[in-house]
């Protein structure tokens, strides 16, 4: 069940949960800590790291308080945290909803290539961002050049591989062709996973097509 955050004493913040995984969809998962169920909203990069429904697993947490509700955001890794944290308290105009699609559509590694390196048109292809937000959060972010400077001394080391450049390639081209950004999150995947990683950006595109025709 639900956890009743109006119980917890002011002042106490939840960071992490240890548990098991209750139940998993690409934008929600489900963690029973002792018998309690919280319920939590997650990007898609955190989906994949997910381990089976019934295994343990810890997860790191955001609670966003709002006027009507509480609400908690999980994420499996701290870069993942730590970009959702920034877009939403630094980037005017960005709430958690498309904070989340952000870490959906695109890497944490990738997006702060894109920003340093001013590619809007990159961003603008994530779901419900489009060219003004992205020009946003470019022009905001660059703002804090603490961020930047550490982005840039990091990339060379950090850079995506190019499986994941694929894999984001990909998944926007699907997304420009009216598909859904879970769906062609999941084809993509399920290909490289099933087909091996080294297939190009167009290649993967080709093979998600004949996958989302036939409904698989």
């Amino acid at each position: 069940m639900p956890f009743a955050f109006d119980r917890l004493p002011i002042g106490d913040v939840i960071t992490f949960l240890h548990g098991r995984l209750a139940h998993a969809l690409p934008t929600q998962a489900t963690i029973d800590v002792n018998g309690v169920g919280y319920e939590l909203f997650i990007p898609l990069s955190s989906y994949d790291k997910l381990p089976a429904v019934g295994q343990a697993l810890e997860i790191l947490t955001h609670l966003h308080v709002r006027e009507d509700a509480q609400v908690l955001y999980g994420f499996m890794t701290a870069p993942e945290r730590d970009l959702f944290r920034l877009l939403v308290n630094h980037v005017s105009g960005i709430g958690p909803k498309l904070a989340l699609a952000v870490l959906s559509g695109m890497s944490v590694n990738h997006f702060k290539a894109s920003v340093v390196n001013n590619d809007v048109a990159s961003l603008s292809k994530i779901s419900g961002v489009g060219k003004k937000t992205a020009e946003r959060i470019v022009l905001e972010l660059k703002d804090k050049l603490g961020v930047v400077a550490a982005w840039e001394a990091a990339s060379a080391a950090q850079a995506p591989t190019p499986e994941q450049e694929h894999a984001n390639e990909a998944v926007l081209a699907l997304i420009s062709l009216g598909y859904k950004q879970v769906d062609a999150h999941k084809s993509v995947r399920d290909i490289q996973e099933r087909e091996g990683a080294g297939k190009s950006a167009e290649e993967l595109v080709k093979l998600a097509l004949k996958r989302l025709a036939a409904g698989r």
